[in-house]
């Protein structure tokens, strides 16, 4: 029986060959290892691959989106106890990162079909944050599985209200879209204000340890992150804000330089497979998610709105009970390894229940109880892939 592991990072790390380790011992070689010429390097290319004007390379993907919240706060642009719209499902560091910073998390529920914000959610979470006399001063748009939010639409009622739009593009490294009325196609990283990158070794674009970057065209946030990020300084031993230490080192920013120019192609992959999953899984009891939209072509391959960073499958029975526990151990059984994204919303953990879990939100709370994550990555071989498709296919209650 074909065994077909969820993300092998073996076999990711040996498709680059030689590349990585080369990678390494320069850095070691260079006697550099923070802040150096790797890391302004890949900042540099990183911001010019997402269409933004800056990257600041940080620790990882939650210090990112907490290190955007608390450089607003520093500009002016937010004040301790503002509200940011949040989506009710997603993996917690987003909310963790409004709580660091002094913020007040109001749940958004998702569209129950894309499974991320939509312009209709974001207007009822603002009402009832204004109800509750919470003033809402960002909505921070979770990229979830690497499906991007319709961010031309929520760019639309920030603008009506002065707000801010962040991403939490940990998910959606290269993802593109066109907004309404334009040509120009944008990716991930270049749709708001700024954007929280992760780099964990799962991630599309990921590193061989924890990395995180914050992208931007605002130029004084960039200066502002880069200080926060560094003990609050820009020059040595002279401290202009709070800060903590946040920073890439020089050995992960070049593995991700050297893993960047096969983002697009590595991804194109993805979606090929995505599409071999959607095309051929059929049994009643999964709903498939949508397709991806396609924004344009880059290199010969082609740009869309979803990266598949997760192929995530809803497994219910005819009578709407949640079948997900039984699918997944019956693939387990046939040596299909899935995962789980995820089993238990933030407003109902324990770190944030006292104040949310008596309001509840049932989308995000039948969505979390019936999600499968089926492998999805670009190094599955066909056997592999044909192998989840008939396993799904067989699977009965």
């Amino acid at each position: 029986m074909i065994q077909v592991p969820y993300y092998p990072l073996k076999r990711v790390v040996e498709s680059y060959g030689q590349d990585l380790q080369q990678a390494a011992t320069r850095v070691v070689d260079s006697g550099w290892f923070i802040r150096g010429e790797e890391c302004r390097k890949f900042e540099s290319n990183f911001a010019e691959y997402c269409g933004a004007g800056f990257c600041v390379g940080v620790g990882n993907g939650l210090e990112a989106l907490s290190l955007i919240l608390k450089g607003y706060m520093e500009l002016g642009r937010l004040q301790p106890g503002d509200a940011i719209i949040v989506p009710s499902n997603t993996f917690i560091a987003t909310w963790l990162a409004v709580k660091a910073a002094g913020l007040v998390p109001m749940p958004a529920e998702p569209d129950e079909n894309t499974f991320v914000l939509s312009r209709a959610s974001v207007e009822t979470a603002y009402h009832h944050a204004q109800y509750s006399r919470l003033k809402v001063a960002a909505v921070l748009a979770v990229h979830l599985y690497g499906r991007l939010c319709p961010m031309d639409l929520l760019r639309e009622f920030v603008e009506d209200h002065d707000m801010l739009l962040l991403e939490d593009a940990a998910q959606a490294h290269g993802a593109a879209t066109v907004f309404r009325g334009e040509s120009k196609i944008r990716r991930a990283g270049s749709l708001g204000h700024a954007a929280g990158f992760s780099f964990y070794p799962g991630k599309n674009l990921g590193a061989l340890g924890d990395g995180g970057a914050v992208v931007t065209s605002d130029e004084s946030l960039a200066r502002v992150v880069r200080m926060l990020s560094n003990y609050g300084s820009e020059h040595k031993y002279v401290h202009e804000y709070v800060g903590e230490n946040s920073r890439l080192d020089e050995l992960q920013a070049a593995f991700l330089g050297e893993k960047l120019p096969r983002l697009d192609s590595e991804n194109a992959r993805r979606n090929k497979i995505a599409n071999r999953y959607l095309s051929e899984i059929k049994n009643p009891l999964v709903k498939l998610p949508l397709p991806a939209r396609a924004a344009g072509t880059c290199l010969a391959t082609c740009l869309t709105d979803c990266v598949w960073h997760i192929f995530p499958i809803h497994c219910k029975t005819e009578g709407g009970t949640s079948c997900r526990d039984q699918m997944q151990a019956y693939l387990a059984e046939h040596g299909v390894e899935t995962a789980i994204h995820y089993p238990t919303p933030p407003h109902m953990q324990k770190s944030f229940a006292d104040n949310y879990k008596a309001v509840g939100y049932p989308i995000a709370e039948r969505l979390a109880g019936s999600e499968l994550s089926l492998p999805l990555h670009a190094f599955m071989t066909e056997e592999e892939i044909c192998a989840v498709i008939r396993w799904v296919n067989n699977f009965k209650v």
